[in-house]
């Protein structure tokens, strides 16, 4: 399917911080969630993840930290467990984030950095968006 006739960005996932990966995907599996059988260990995020396919475009993201210096760990020491972003998937990353900082938003990465499930990504400040932490994810070739 083309982005277009969808502007440029289309929904990729909704992300949850979890504290327990394997209690949370028993969980939304038990409210019917089937869950990739992968689970993929960011290093560079320390973050490990597990995903859910929702519909054609979006999936549930579950988020559980590896290590106790990532930012998904300081994020559930601060705020607990529950709904830590949204993401938007575009056709090219650094263009729309060049965009975005042209139009005046906040972004957590000078740059684009490496993602789960080998993607690109940058994170829309939470200021910039009345509170909200949104991600823009480009998947790249393999």
């Amino acid at each position: 399917m083309s982005l277009k006739g969808l502007g440029d960005v289309v929904l990729d996932h909704v992300a949850i911080a979890v504290g327990d990966l394997d209690q949370a995907i028993k969980t939304w599996e038990e409210l019917g969630l089937e869950f990739e059988p992968e689970r993929e260990v960011v290093k560079e995020q320390g973050v490990e993840t597990a995903f859910a396919q929702i519909d054609t475009n979006a999936h549930l993201e579950l988020l559980s930290p590896h290590g106790e210096s990532g930012p998904i760990h300081k994020y559930i020491e601060k705020k607990g467990e529950g709904i830590h972003h949204l993401c938007f998937k575009v056709p090219d990353v650094k263009l729309k984030s060049e965009e975005l900082k042209e139009k005046g938003f906040k972004l957590i990465n000078e740059t684009p950095v490496k993602g789960a499930g080998n993607c690109l990504v940058n994170f829309i400040h939470p200021k910039s968006t009345g509170g909200v932490l949104v991600e823009i994810s480009q998947k790249l070739e393999s």
